[in-house]
């Protein structure tokens, strides 16, 4: 019999409509009953997507025995993290505080009947085991010390909402100097993984955000280490294994440290800044197999991810229970690929693919090639591959619309349009529909599924994003409405989250601070400093003094550890450095002049007849010649 989540929009929440756990969602008739009835609160935390989610489903909450006990005892509340990002951050620091160290999901939280948190976990076994306190145990602890009214369990829990209450960080600030592209860069190197790519151990993750920042300082300063550090990690990623070969599309993250096995699932976000990514390296380093990869990845999302241009959230790693069963191949499905796709030398190719009878994952075999370059073969072999995998049950798609996430990937369609304009048009048709299906009577959303009339509102993410989408548009088409949309949005963002140089993610029942750093993707408040500092050079000076003084409330953070914050670490370098404005009639504009200086606007003015160089407070000079504006750049500092 289905609980409460089956009147739920939340692909997540649906996926667990049918357990025998007596779900609520968050909702205030499920914190009423628990304050009347006198019984703990449980929240969990995760998404669609999560492997580990649906293991501790599987385990945990689809176990009857486990239910009954819990049905009697405790509140249950189930929490999309994608739909509610403020109810998972505010708990999130929950865990770090109380096991200082990161969480996850999923995200497991006791309350008391109050809604106070007293524990906190990730996933949790049914029962004990390996060290591991079990989910069955735990609750009937918890059950018997709130039934008892246990004096120190509440005495805990009212300290902990004590520490909870969001604290300002301190606003000692030091000076912002270019010296911070120096620490950003030795801090990189530290990191680097000199063998396979990437700047972590396993599990190793795409960091788009440093690779961008060191393809900034490459342009502001060519150095060859520095240029070795993107270029391998830009390839081992690309090869396989992490990137699809087959549909396209990057998954999640690879689970060792040669890029070779991913945890399958395929974010959003991920293919969005990857697309981005590789298109701008593919530029910056004259390698069109850069601009094959971000063509790839746009079209798995077009082909895959989108419904009436809208972008979906994510698909998962797990099909029919086993993790990568759809994306993986048994050796002897390769070899008949490799024949019926005419390849007269198998076991050159079979070298080439890095797979052997006894398989590279769990007996099966991910494609992934040794090198970036592809044989005159593999297209065809390519064909063949998708074949075998059209009869397969593809994974679960979450066809949930996250504002953030689309404009992501929007600003990433209109950087590859600038390469092949085909793209251009998909960019501008999936803005104009997120901004009609989300932006309703000038107030943003956050989330919704298509076809629904969203009810969450946004986010700082989502304002910080959907502006950059907007203005990243203004430098492509020059139409004035998505500059004065984006003007629009980074007013309402400055009011709702700004305050005295500090950045909100959320206001409502879960005041949050921003983080700084660049988790899955590039921090919302480092979004909206980019934004500023846009706006600051197109449309109106004041918008830089928000954005120095945002830099300024974090900068002893960021001038001691840029790593950690490479998008903030990019605007820093850009703030100080300083943008050139480029002004001409749009039909100069769209000519699209190449430049090596990594910090240039475009702005249409059709009152001039030629190209005009400006910087934020003057201009320098002027031609009819693009062919000199990149010169011209270089001489004006």
């Amino acid at each position: 019999m289905s609980n409460r989540l089956k009147y739920e929009d939340s692909p997540y929440l649906q996926q667990h409509k049918d357990n025998p756990i007596d779900w609520y969602p968050w909702c205030d008739e499920a914190f009423l009953k628990a304050k009347n009835e006198h019984k703990a609160i449980f929240i969990s935390i995760g998404y669609s997507s999560c492997h580990w989610c649906h293991v501790m489903e599987h385990d945990v909450f689809e176990n009857e025995e486990i239910a009954e006990f819990v049905n009697e005892h405790i509140i249950c509340i189930k929490v999309d993290r994608e739909e509610r990002p403020d109810i998972d951050k505010h708990f999130q620091e929950l865990h770090l505080l109380l096991n200082r160290r990161a969480g996850g999901w999923p995200l497991s939280i006791f309350c008391t009947p109050d809604n106070k948190p007293f524990y906190a976990a990730t996933y949790m076994p049914p029962y004990n085991r390996d060290r591991m306190m079990g989910f069955s145990e735990l609750t009937v602890i918890i059950a018997d010390k709130v039934a008892q009214n246990d004096e120190k369990l509440f005495q805990n829990a009212d300290e902990i909402m004590g520490f909870m209450k969001p604290k300002e960080s301190p606003t000692q600030a030091t000076k912002l100097e270019e010296k911070i592209a120096f620490t950003f860069n030795t801090q990189a190197e530290h990191n680097f993984d000199t063998l396979n790519g990437g700047f972590s151990k396993a599990p190793k993750f795409p960091h788009t955000s440093t690779l961008k920042t060191l393809m900034r300082l490459e342009q502001l300063e060519p150095d060859p280490k520095r240029e070795n550090i993107i270029i391998q990690t830009l390839n081992s990623m690309a090869r396989g294994g992490m990137n699809d070969l087959i549909d396209g599309g990057f998954c999640r993250y690879s689970t060792e440290e040669t890029w070779l096995i991913p945890h399958f699932e395929k974010m959003a976000y991920d293919n969005a800044l990857l697309c981005e990514l590789y298109t701008q390296a593919s530029v910056q380093f004259n390698n069109p197999l850069y601009l094959r990869a971000a063509t790839e990845t746009a079209d798995f999302m077009l082909n895959f991810m989108m419904e009436n241009n809208l972008f979906y959230s994510a698909s998962d790693a797990d099909t029919q229970g086993h993790e990568g069963k759809y994306f993986v191949y048994t050796y002897d499905e390769i070899l008949q690929a490799l024949h019926n796709a005419n390849v007269g030398t198998i076991n050159e190719a079979v070298n080439l693919l890095q797979i052997t009878p006894s398989g590279n994952f769990e007996g099966n075999c991910i494609i992934t090639l040794k090198t970036l370059e592809r044989p005159i073969w593999f297209d065809a072999f390519v064909l063949e591959a998708k074949k075998l995998r059209a009869p397969r049950v593809y994974p679960f798609i979450d066809r949930k619309i996250n504002v953030a996430w689309n404009a992501m990937m929007v600003k990433a369609l209109f950087v590859l349009g600038k390469q092949k304009p085909a793209y251009t048009a998909q960019a501008t048709a999936s803005l104009d529909a997120l901004l009609s299906t989300m932006l309703i009577k000038d107030v943003l959303y956050h989330t919704t599924l298509i076809h629904k009339t969203p009810k969450i509102e946004a986010f700082l993410e989502d304002y910080a994003y959907a502006a950059d989408a907007l203005i990243h548009a203004y430098q492509c088409t020059f139409d004035e409405v998505y500059l004065l949309r984006a003007q629009q949005l980074c007013n309402k963002a400055l009011e709702l989250y700004y305050q005295n140089g500090a950045w909100y993610f959320s206001r409502g029942d879960f005041p949050t601070l921003c983080e700084l750093d660049d988790g899955s993707y590039p921090s919302a408040m480092a979004i909206m400093v980019e934004v500023l500092l846009n706006l600051g050079s197109l449309v109106d000076g004041k918008y830089r003094h928000f954005a120095f003084k945002s830099l300024e409330y974090v900068s002893l953070k960021l001038m001691k550890s840029p790593i950690y914050y490479p998008k903030l670490a990019e605007q820093t370098i850009r703030y100080l450095k300083g943008d050139r404005i480029i002004k001409a009639p749009k039909t100069l504009l769209k000519e699209g002049p190449t430049l090596g200086y990594p910090f240039v606007l475009l702005k249409s003015d059709e009152n001039i007849s030629n190209y005009l160089l400006c910087g934020e407070n003057s201009c320098f000079a002027s031609t009819q010649n693009a062919c000199e504006l990149d010169s011209l750049v270089k001489a004006s500092f």
